[in-house]
């Protein structure tokens, strides 16, 4: 009932899991994959509907499997929260650490239109120019969100272990947890449409939304994933009951720590949000993330909530995701 009162005001397909002490409790589907041609609405000739298999772009909850790859690199010793970046990106500046990346504390700019400002550059050249990125703020505080530091972040882990992100994600998150339809650059096939771009020759779809990881050749730190909600439930699971098998469960005590940013209107573990009241509700200190895409990921110590939508199809700033991710959230508060 609570998607279908949301579908297709706030988003053309929306699905949504509760789990309550590891156990699915709820699970809902509805919409359609692809609803609209253009920013008018027009309703397409084909509307595949949504299921609960369907995959949808993460956005920025791509930021907590970039962060449980390099936790699973600190653990093996090959990175060091807390050594300067600049031992593996020689150059940058010498505060700039791995902790301050993940926490958003660097100082970094919050973002950088990297395909404006070098439009027939190769990703490569665009990784590089964001990896130079001066930084412009308060070295260790206050927060400023930043997706630049998660680019960096990234690609950091990927200059320390001699692989790429999107083999260091697969080979360390999602393999190890059998996510199998949790994966970078999907294509079509059962995705889910996003925004209505000229660009890029009209809507969306199976192709990162992301302005800056499109730019990126799809994979980036701070988004570039796509995945269905079992497979986002399962590695939220994997959270909230201590790790295994990607991370020790002091690794995650440590993700999970409130690593004292200030200024933020929430705690701020390693890549994660303590109580973000955007998307936490009455689940009072759970931890997670929200994409900008219109999908979230709330983990308690009970429960483990996912929503996955498309609230930017056809456009971005349409009204109503946050009170769904409320009513979301006391569903499964009144079901823990």
């Amino acid at each position: 009932m609570i998607l279908a009162d949301a579908v297709p005001r706030v988003a053309s397909a929306a699905v949504a899991l509760i789990a309550v002490d590891g156990a699915v409790v709820a699970a809902q589907a509805t919409g359609e994959l692809v609803r609209y041609t253009d920013t008018d609405f027009a309703l397409a000739a084909e509307r595949p509907p949504v299921s609960r298999d369907s995959a949808f772009d993460l956005a920025s909850i791509s930021k907590l499997f970039t962060t449980a790859a390099i936790l699973s690199l600190v653990e093996d010793g090959v990175l060091a929260l807390d050594t300067p970046i600049a031992e593996w990106l020689p150059g940058r500046d010498p505060r700039i650490t791995l902790r301050r990346l993940l926490t958003h504390t660097a100082g970094l700019q919050p973002t950088r239109r990297i395909d404006l400002e070098l439009p027939n550059a190769d990703p490569a050249t665009r990784m590089a120019a964001i990896v130079d990125t001066p930084v412009t703020g308060p070295v260790g505080g206050p927060y400023l969100y930043t997706d630049v530091g998660m680019v960096t972040a990234g690609r950091v882990a990927e200059v320390a272990a001699g692989l790429p992100l999107e083999e260091l994600v697969r080979a360390r998150v999602t393999a190890p947890l059998g996510l199998s339809t949790t994966r970078y650059r999907p294509g079509p096939d059962n995705v889910a449409a996003t925004e209505w771009k000229p660009e890029r020759g009209g809507i969306v779809r199976g192709e990162v939304h992301d302005e800056t990881a499109y730019g990126l050749g799809g994979v980036a730190g701070h988004a570039g994933l796509f995945s269905t909600a079992d497979d986002v439930l399962r590695f939220g699971e994997t959270l909230r009951l201590g790790g295994g098998p990607i991370l020790r469960p002091g690794t995650v005590a440590e993700m999970l720590r409130d690593q004292g940013a200030e200024g933020a209107a929430f705690r701020h573990g390693l890549g994660v949000r303590i109580g973000d009241p955007a998307i936490v509700g009455p689940l009072d200190g759970a931890f997670g993330h929200s994409g900008f895409t219109g999908t979230s990921l709330v983990v308690t110590t009970r429960a483990t909530v996912v929503l996955l939508t498309n609230a930017v199809h056809p456009i971005r700033g349409r009204d109503g995701i946050r009170p769904l991710r409320h009513a979301i959230a006391a569903e499964a508060a009144r079901l823990s």
